[in-house]
Protein backbone atom coordinates (compact mmCIF):
# COMPACT_ATOMS: atom_id res chain seq x y z
CA UNK A 1 0.00 0.00 0.00
CA UNK A 2 1.62 3.26 -0.88
CA UNK A 3 2.37 5.73 1.47
CA UNK A 4 -0.09 8.37 -0.11
CA UNK A 5 -3.07 6.06 0.29
CA UNK A 6 -2.18 4.65 3.91
CA UNK A 7 -2.41 8.83 5.25
CA UNK A 8 -5.72 9.27 2.93
CA UNK A 9 -7.19 6.61 4.95
CA UNK A 10 -5.87 7.61 8.25
CA UNK A 11 -7.21 11.13 7.80
CA UNK A 12 -10.88 10.14 6.57
CA UNK A 13 -11.03 7.22 9.18
CA UNK A 14 -8.96 8.01 12.30
CA UNK A 15 -10.62 5.34 14.56
CA UNK A 16 -10.88 2.71 11.60
CA UNK A 17 -13.25 1.10 9.52
CA UNK A 18 -17.17 2.84 9.55
CA UNK A 19 -19.48 3.35 6.65
CA UNK A 20 -20.31 7.55 6.92
CA UNK A 21 -17.40 8.11 4.56
CA UNK A 22 -18.37 9.46 1.04
CA UNK A 23 -17.29 10.60 -1.80
CA UNK A 24 -18.70 12.53 -4.69
CA UNK A 25 -16.94 11.85 -7.98
CA UNK A 26 -17.14 13.67 -11.18
CA UNK A 27 -17.55 11.23 -14.25
CA UNK A 28 -16.17 14.63 -16.83
CA UNK A 29 -12.87 14.07 -15.09
CA UNK A 30 -12.28 11.43 -16.60
CA UNK A 31 -14.08 8.25 -18.41
CA UNK A 32 -12.62 5.57 -16.31
CA UNK A 33 -14.95 6.65 -13.68
CA UNK A 34 -18.23 6.19 -15.16
CA UNK A 35 -16.93 2.48 -15.87
CA UNK A 36 -15.62 1.85 -12.55
CA UNK A 37 -18.73 2.95 -10.23
CA UNK A 38 -20.53 0.34 -13.35
CA UNK A 39 -18.75 -2.79 -11.72
CA UNK A 40 -18.46 -1.45 -7.99
CA UNK A 41 -20.26 -2.84 -5.26
CA UNK A 42 -20.22 0.52 -3.45
CA UNK A 43 -23.17 2.42 -2.84
CA UNK A 44 -23.90 4.94 -5.27
CA UNK A 45 -26.24 7.30 -6.34
CA UNK A 46 -26.42 9.73 -9.45
CA UNK A 47 -26.42 13.18 -8.24
CA UNK A 48 -28.28 14.17 -11.51
CA UNK A 49 -32.07 12.96 -12.33
CA UNK A 50 -33.43 11.82 -15.16
CA UNK A 51 -30.66 11.04 -17.61
CA UNK A 52 -31.51 11.06 -21.34
CA UNK A 53 -28.30 10.51 -23.14
CA UNK A 54 -25.18 7.91 -22.39
CA UNK A 55 -22.68 10.84 -23.13
CA UNK A 56 -24.63 12.53 -20.06
CA UNK A 57 -24.31 9.35 -17.39
CA UNK A 58 -20.30 9.27 -17.95
CA UNK A 59 -20.10 12.80 -17.61
CA UNK A 60 -22.35 12.64 -14.19
CA UNK A 61 -21.41 13.38 -11.14
CA UNK A 62 -22.03 10.27 -8.21
CA UNK A 63 -22.52 9.99 -4.57
CA UNK A 64 -20.53 7.14 -3.64
CA UNK A 65 -20.39 5.11 0.17
CA UNK A 66 -16.26 4.11 0.78
CA UNK A 67 -15.02 1.70 3.72
CA UNK A 68 -11.43 1.40 4.36
CA UNK A 69 -10.74 -1.75 4.15
CA UNK A 70 -12.39 -2.02 0.65
CA UNK A 71 -10.45 -2.52 -2.89
CA UNK A 72 -12.51 -0.74 -4.41
CA UNK A 73 -12.31 2.75 -2.31
CA UNK A 74 -8.32 2.17 -1.83
CA UNK A 75 -8.36 2.14 -5.61
CA UNK A 76 -10.57 5.36 -6.29
CA UNK A 77 -8.05 7.20 -3.91
CA UNK A 78 -5.15 5.78 -5.34
CA UNK A 79 -6.45 6.26 -9.25
CA UNK A 80 -7.87 9.96 -8.40
CA UNK A 81 -5.77 11.38 -6.00
CA UNK A 82 -4.12 14.83 -7.60
CA UNK A 83 -6.35 14.35 -10.85
CA UNK A 84 -9.59 16.44 -9.13
CA UNK A 85 -11.79 13.36 -9.50
CA UNK A 86 -13.94 14.27 -6.49
CA UNK A 87 -14.38 15.42 -2.86
CA UNK A 88 -14.70 13.37 0.46
CA UNK A 89 -17.23 13.63 3.14
CA UNK A 90 -18.54 12.90 6.77
CA UNK A 91 -22.10 12.26 6.98
CA UNK A 92 -23.79 9.33 9.76
CA UNK A 93 -26.76 8.64 7.19
CA UNK A 94 -28.37 6.86 4.54
CA UNK A 95 -28.00 8.29 1.30
CA UNK A 96 -31.51 9.74 -0.10
CA UNK A 97 -31.56 12.56 2.46
CA UNK A 98 -27.29 13.25 1.54
CA UNK A 99 -28.41 12.99 -2.33
CA UNK A 100 -31.39 15.42 -1.71
CA UNK A 101 -29.23 18.10 0.32
CA UNK A 102 -26.58 17.50 -2.31
CA UNK A 103 -28.39 17.90 -5.56
CA UNK A 104 -30.28 21.22 -4.47
CA UNK A 105 -26.55 22.81 -5.21
CA UNK A 106 -26.07 21.83 -8.52
CA UNK A 107 -28.11 24.45 -10.21
CA UNK A 108 -27.51 27.98 -8.97
CA UNK A 109 -28.20 31.91 -10.58
CA UNK A 110 -25.93 34.09 -11.41
CA UNK A 111 -26.18 37.74 -10.85
CA UNK A 112 -28.29 37.93 -14.09
CA UNK A 113 -30.85 35.44 -12.70
CA UNK A 114 -29.74 32.51 -15.37
CA UNK A 115 -29.52 29.33 -14.37
CA UNK A 116 -25.16 27.78 -14.46
CA UNK A 117 -24.58 24.46 -13.39
CA UNK A 118 -22.12 24.40 -10.21
CA UNK A 119 -19.41 21.95 -10.13
CA UNK A 120 -18.85 22.36 -6.38
CA UNK A 121 -17.72 18.83 -6.09
CA UNK A 122 -14.63 19.15 -8.51
CA UNK A 123 -12.11 19.95 -5.45
CA UNK A 124 -10.52 23.01 -7.19
CA UNK A 125 -14.00 24.73 -7.41
CA UNK A 126 -14.95 23.84 -3.44
CA UNK A 127 -11.41 24.70 -1.87
CA UNK A 128 -12.16 27.82 -3.82
CA UNK A 129 -15.58 28.65 -2.54
CA UNK A 130 -15.43 27.67 0.80
CA UNK A 131 -13.25 30.06 2.35
CA UNK A 132 -15.45 32.97 0.50
CA UNK A 133 -19.03 31.94 2.16
CA UNK A 134 -20.83 33.94 4.82
CA UNK A 135 -21.86 31.83 7.76
CA UNK A 136 -25.07 31.34 6.74
CA UNK A 137 -24.12 30.20 3.20
CA UNK A 138 -21.46 27.61 5.03
CA UNK A 139 -24.65 26.22 7.34
CA UNK A 140 -26.55 25.81 4.22
CA UNK A 141 -23.70 23.83 2.35
CA UNK A 142 -22.62 21.93 5.08
CA UNK A 143 -26.31 20.90 6.11
CA UNK A 144 -26.06 17.78 7.64
CA UNK A 145 -22.35 17.34 6.55
CA UNK A 146 -19.59 16.94 9.48
CA UNK A 147 -16.86 17.94 6.98
CA UNK A 148 -14.98 17.82 3.76
CA UNK A 149 -12.06 16.45 2.58
CA UNK A 150 -10.15 17.99 -1.01
CA UNK A 151 -6.81 17.51 -2.35
CA UNK A 152 -4.86 20.58 -2.18
CA UNK A 153 -3.36 22.34 -5.20
CA UNK A 154 -0.38 20.66 -4.26
CA UNK A 155 -1.74 16.71 -4.18
CA UNK A 156 0.55 16.07 -1.26
CA UNK A 157 -1.63 18.10 1.10
CA UNK A 158 -5.37 17.31 2.11
CA UNK A 159 -7.48 20.03 3.23
CA UNK A 160 -9.77 19.32 5.73
CA UNK A 161 -13.04 22.16 5.68
CA UNK A 162 -15.51 22.04 8.77
CA UNK A 163 -17.99 24.41 10.34
CA UNK A 164 -16.81 25.34 13.88
CA UNK A 165 -19.14 27.86 15.65
CA UNK A 166 -19.23 30.68 13.21
CA UNK A 167 -16.09 30.11 11.30
CA UNK A 168 -15.24 27.30 8.24
CA UNK A 169 -11.86 25.99 9.69
CA UNK A 170 -9.56 24.72 7.35
CA UNK A 171 -6.79 22.08 7.83
CA UNK A 172 -3.98 21.22 5.85
CA UNK A 173 -2.88 17.67 6.65
CA UNK A 174 0.45 16.47 4.81
CA UNK A 175 0.57 13.30 3.10
CA UNK A 176 4.44 12.99 2.86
Amino acid sequence: MSQLLQRVQDYLWPRGTGGDIWAIVDGARDRYIYWFLLNSHLTQSCLYSGLKTQALAEAAPYLIQLYRDDRLTRRLIEEGWGSSWGVFLKYDASVHPLRRHLRSFLRVRDTSGRFLMFRYYDPRVLRVYLPTCTVDELRTVFGPIECFWTEAEDPGTMLRFAVTGTKLRVDELRLD
